[in-house]
């Protein structure tokens, strides 16, 4: 006789695996990236100190000015924890879930809702779902303006590469910024406001306004607050090192992300520095192929020649020319072109060979290249 289970041993059995689940969600969780460690904080850190601790990590760990391995990831961590820990919705929940438990709820608000993860287990057995909240329409969030500064240089700097050290100011929040900050729900985004307007009974109209106090979806600007007497922003000099790679093409950008000015509510738009290329004495550019034109006598377009060239770089190189050169004749040298910008070798050089002819010629020098030549001097048609 095969034998049932009972009620009581069936609910026995799925609070054994619940049991199991909940220890395998703490191990995720703490396994997970710790944001207060990360930036040396304790749980209890208020916003200035998280501000302040994020500018000395972020500074720190900043590619710009660490060069070592692993910096630059270092940086972005650091960077997405100072963004949880002042955001409070986020705050609250990975103080509450930790990282995966963050992760689900942005999944959740990127689908506009729904339940996932852990959530959708539990509520296969009867306990509910919504554990970590239902979820609401993510808004994009905006950037500032991004800045364009032409950065000139020579076709010798392109050719060599070139390491430039910069100061540039910009503008960044005050240190006590979200202290200025109180909740309205009108604002639904940074210098949007939405009211609701009767224009009949039973009639509601959503007019949209523009108010710069709105700083953030359901956060408006204090005016006058004391702890930021001078505004939103203050002046910021940074020092930026950009690095020229060998053979980089006029109009092409030199990317800073997130350096631009910075506003409540809103990513700090990217500095990028434009290359304009100045014009050279002796060298033409067009993608990585240079362009030269060499004036030659008659006598070496006729004869040959040899001709020493001092190149971008200074050093030398000679080309030799023989037999008869024609007017406008290009000649290819290859490989004395530009850098190729994404690696293996160079371009090609090519020489424009313009013959100079003489003014005049004497009644003997006619008569001596006619012999040479072999012309027979008529002049008849």
């Amino acid at each position: 006789m095969t034998g049932r289970r009972s009620p009581s041993l069936r609910l026995a059995a799925q609070l054994q695996f619940l049991l199991a689940l909940f220890a395998l969600s703490a191990t995720i969780i703490h396994a997970a990236q710790d944001f207060y460690k990360l930036l040396g904080l304790k749980r209890n850190a208020t916003p200035k100190e998280i501000k302040k601790a994020y500018r000395s990590k972020s500074l720190e760990f900043h590619p710009d000015k660490n060069k070592e391995e692993g910096a630059a990831d270092k940086f972005a961590e650091i960077a997405y924890a100072y963004e949880v820990l002042t955001d409070e919705e986020k705050k609250e929940v990975y103080d509450r879930h930790g990282e995966e438990g963050l992760k689900q709820h942005e999944q959740r608000q990127g689908q506009g809702g729904g339940h996932g993860g852990f959530d959708d287990i539990f509520s296969h057995f009867g306990f509910g779902g919504g554990g970590f909240g239902g979820g609401r329409g993510r808004q994009r969030e905006q950037s500032t303006p991004n800045v364009d500064v032409p950065l000139r240089l020579t076709l010798k700097q392109l050719y060599l590469g070139e390491t430039i050290e910069v100061e540039y100011v910009r503008q960044t929040l005050c240190v006590n910024w979200q202290d200025c900050m109180k909740n309205q729900q009108e604002c639904q985004g940074p210098g949007v406001k939405v009211k609701m307007q009767q224009i009949a009974p039973g009639f509601v109209q959503q007019v949209q306004q523009r108010d710069e106090r709105c700083v953030a979806q359901g956060k408006m600007w204090r005016n006058n607050c004391r702890e930021c007497p001078n505004g939103q922003t203050q002046p910021e000099k940074i020092e930026l090192t950009i690095d020229v790679q060998k053979g980089m093409y006029a109009g092409e950008p030199i990317t800073f992300e997130g350096v631009a000015d910075e506003k409540p509510g809103m990513n700090a738009g990217d500095l990028n520095f434009v290359i304009v290329q100045e014009k050279d004495e002796h060298y033409h550019r067009d993608g990585d192929h240079l362009y030269v034109t060499m004036e030659i006598p008659l006598v070496d377009a006729l004869t040959g020649f040899s001709h020493e060239f001092t190149h971008l770089d200074d050093h030398k190189f000679t080309v030799r020319v023989e037999g008869v050169t024609e007017c406008d004749h290009v000649m290819r040298v290859s490989g004395k072109g530009m850098p190729r910008r994404r690696g293996n070798g160079f371009g090609d050089l090519y020489i424009t060979f313009d013959v100079d002819f003489p003014d005049s010629l004497t009644d003997k020098q006619r008569e001596e290249i006619r012999k040479i030549l072999g012309g027979g001097g008529s002049d008849e048609l």
